[in-house]
This record gives C-alpha cells, structure tokens and sequence, in this order.
C-alpha cells in the first residue's frame, strides 16, 4: 500500500491524523491532567486509609472516655492506676522493678 492510501483511510468517519490526535488528547485527559485516572485512585485509597484512622481514634476515645470514668468514679481505681502507672507506693511498703 502506498503511504498516502493509508494517511487517507478513515475510521469512523475520522482521518489518521484526527485518530492520532484524539488518542492524544484522551491520554492526556486520564493520565497528565490534575483529575487523572491515577490520582484518582490514589486519592481514594487515601481516603480508605483516612476513614479507618477516625474509626480507630473514635474506640479509642470511648475507651479513654470509659477508663476516665472509672478513674474519676471509684478512688480504688485512680489508686491502682498511679501505682502502676507511676510507681508510687503507700508510707510502709517497698516497691521492686522487675525488667
């Protein structure tokens, strides 16, 4: 075949160089542009990630909200936990570490 046959065959009513240049311009669109393809998917998994984050410190600020109760409530608890949390000990006792 000659070069010019081929350059003057259309696809669906379109020409080489209108083909070329509109496959051009849709890889432009999903893959170069600020609103990618790529991007996209990148921005959605970082979106997944995000969410999983606030459900993480959600239960643990119901957890930390519940141990403050106790600890405020009951003063056997709030006891218990400076014991353990910062090593104070009563008058006449003697506190061993143990690493």
């Amino acid at each position: 075949m000659d070069f010019r046959k081929i350059l003057r065959k259309r696809i669906l009513g379109l020409s080489i160089y209108q083909l070329s240049i509109l496959a051009v311009l849709v890889a432009m669109l999903f893959f170069f542009s600020d609103s990618s393809l790529l991007k996209r998917i990148k921005y959605e998994n970082e979106i997944r990630d995000l969410k999983s984050q606030i459900e993480y410190y959600r239960n643990q600020t119901e957890i930390d909200r519940v141990k403050l109760h106790e600890l405020q409530s009951n003063l056997e608890n709030l006891e218990k936990y400076a014991r353990e949390n910062y090593m104070m000990k009563k008058d006449n006792e003697e506190v061993f570490i143990i690493e």
